[in-house]
């Protein structure tokens, strides 16, 4: 049968009874390898990532096309030291967004996503927004990879010769197989399709030193020189001072879009192998990941590609495939000529993991909305290995947008899903910093002292204020190219306008509209419910270590931790 448990302490105050809705609890474990009471098996995710699928999950999540492609409109649109800029603080940014979701997810490792923590600490209809948000957010990003996908297969076969619906399907029905064979194939398939990513970034990074330092015969050394000219700064939308400014504004966007997907190892809490050491572990090693990848391989792409280059402004109406990463471009300007039908298969992979995480993460978010009573109730169901099959089943049904490509142009619809993810995604984020600075001053106000938390944010009450700040101000600017300049026929740029503010209004909507209908109110620091099912998930932890011990005396994983472990 399902827990319930209603929210705050009557020892504290008195909550109105229209605010005791019943709240199933996804954290009550029974059986270490099924996340809530076996009576209820049938609404029960199974704990089947161990940590090296966690960690290399979170790898994966942080590595899309957003890098190996979109920091080629940045660089051609803003320039070398802009981005350098932006892409440096949106990485902190996105740091001070994961330490903060880790030190909530090592205190309550709760199934179902932030939107549990943001129900508990800060008001339901807050969990509630969140959650669908979240879910919004991957059922656009599911198509727009599918799109992707038919997109970068165009590098080979172009559409004349086979319909790009074609790819699509074949694409979903892949990703929709994998996800239905359980969690633990699901976490085998990205740990491979994650390390991929990692060897081909990582050998980027090596060929794009190689380039720099004038290695590769007949191409002399780039050094700085691309920083003198065409210049460190490009104009976007105006001239001189103005101009600069813009464009450097305009790189956040471009950052955003590249981090987003590295929160998405908040949402595997619900089925990791001990949550409490794997999950932090994963967060804590995001600042390495960020640095080696994003700010190192933007760094070294400053150094070969000219921003004013003609292949890069090729590049960026390509859209997506090869042909549209700007490595490809540093690649043919070094005059190696092998190499971008290799990097188009590696891309190909980079879209095929996306898509795959992404409509896992969209199948247990709808899954964890409906446990809440927040969604139709038998998006919950599970089967015998744990997969959510009508939730999974739902979220694959609406990404057949994709199917949008056979009729559109493939480039606007991805420029538009684009749009949407970026908003939602923010929005994530902001969510997630809100809900930690609420789950902070309700742990002071019931008197846990720091030393009781297994991860505890390096950044503090303060940290996630700046952050938080800073999240909004990019939300509401990062289209404001529609206010300065209309489209050749002096129109308004209405349908970007749309997509990129769309979810702002939506997001508040369903915050209020759920207040309204509920009557749910904002906990007070001394009411938000801080121990609900903790004392079973520190039970259970003991029970992980335990397990942990007996593998590592046995030799599992062995090559693992003394190989790819070290690294990552």
């Amino acid at each position: 049968m399902a827990h319930y448990h209603s929210y705050g302490s009557d020892e504290h105050s008195p909550i109105d009874e229209a605010q005791k809705e019943p709240y199933y609890d996804e954290n009550i474990i029974h059986n270490p390898n099924q996340l809530s009471d076996p009576k209820d098996a049938h609404h029960s995710l199974h704990r089947g990532l161990n940590a090296r699928q966690v960690t290399m999950i979170a790898i994966g999540g942080a590595l899309g096309t957003g890098l190996i492609i979109g920091t080629g409109n940045a660089l051609a649109n803003s320039g070398p030291a802009s981005i350098m800029i932006s892409y440096s603080v949106v990485g902190l940014l996105c740091y001070v967004v994961m330490c903060s979701l880790g030190e909530m997810a090592t205190w309550l490792p709760a199934a179902g996503g932030f939107a549990a923590y943001a129900t508990r600490f800060v008001d339901p209809a807050l969990g509630f927004s969140l959650g669908y948000t979240y879910w919004f957010k991957y059922i656009i990003v599911t198509p727009n990879q599918l799109t992707a996908a038919a997109l970068v297969i165009q590098y080979w076969c172009p559409p004349e010769q086979v319909n790009p619906g074609v790819f699509i399907a074949v694409f979903l029905v892949t990703i929709v197989l994998i996800n239905y064979l359980g969690i633990r194939f699901f976490g085998e398939i990205e740990f491979w399709l994650s390390s991929i990513k990692v060897l081909v970034m990582l050998g980027l990074i090596i060929l794009s030193i190689i380039i720099a330092a004038g290695g590769v015969p007949g191409s002399p050394a780039t050094g700085f020189k691309y920083y003198n000219n065409p210049g460190a700064f490009n104009e976007y939308i105006g001239t001189g001072s103005v101009g600069r400014f813009t464009a450097f504004w305009y790189s956040f966007t471009n950052a955003v879009f590249a981090y987003l997907g590295t929160e998405l190892v908040g949402v595997t809490v619900g089925e990791a192998e001990n949550p409490r050491r794997n999950v932090p572990r994963a967060i804590k090693l995001t600042f390495w990941r960020i640095l080696l990848f994003y700010i190192c391989s933007v760094f070294l792409l400053c150094m070969i590609v000219p921003y004013d280059s003609k292949l890069l402004a090729f590049a960026t109406d390509a859209s997506t495939s090869a042909a549209a990463s700007p490595f490809v471009v540093a690649i043919k300007l070094a005059g190696i000529e092998t190499l971008p039908g290799f990097l188009n298969g590696c891309i190909l992979i980079f879209v095929f993991s996306a898509a795959n995480s992404d409509l896992y993460i969209a199948s247990r978010t709808i899954h964890g909305l409906a446990l809440k009573r927040q969604a139709p109730r038998f998006l919950a169901i599970t089967d015998k290995r744990g997969v959510p099959y009508y939730g999974l089943g739902f979220s694959a049904l609406i990404a057949c947008i994709a199917f949008l490509n056979v009729a559109g142009d493939s480039a606007d619809v991805f420029k538009y899903f684009v749009n949407l993810v970026s908003i939602f995604g923010l929005l994530t984020w902001i969510s997630i910093l809100v809900s930690h600075a609420y789950f902070v001053k309700a742990r002071r106000a019931q008197n846990i002292p720091d030393h009781s938390l297994r991860y505890k944010s390096p950044f503090g009450l303060w940290g996630t204020y700046i952050a938080l700040a800073f999240c909004c101000l990019i939300a509401l600017t990062k289209n404001f190219a529609v206010f300065t300049h209309s489209d050749d026929y002096g129109n308004f740029d209405y349908k970007n306008f749309i997509t990129g503010y769309l979810g702002i209004p939506l997001y508040l909507i369903m915050i209020f509209g759920y207040k309204l209908v509920k009557k749910t109110k904002g906990w007070k620091p001394h009411e938000a419910d801080l121990f609900s099912g903790k004392e079973i998930i520190d039970a259970d932890e003991q029970m992980w270590l335990e397990k942990e011990r007996e593998e590592k005396a046995s030799g599992a994983n062995y090559w693992y931790r003394h190989t790819v472990g070290y690294l990552f």
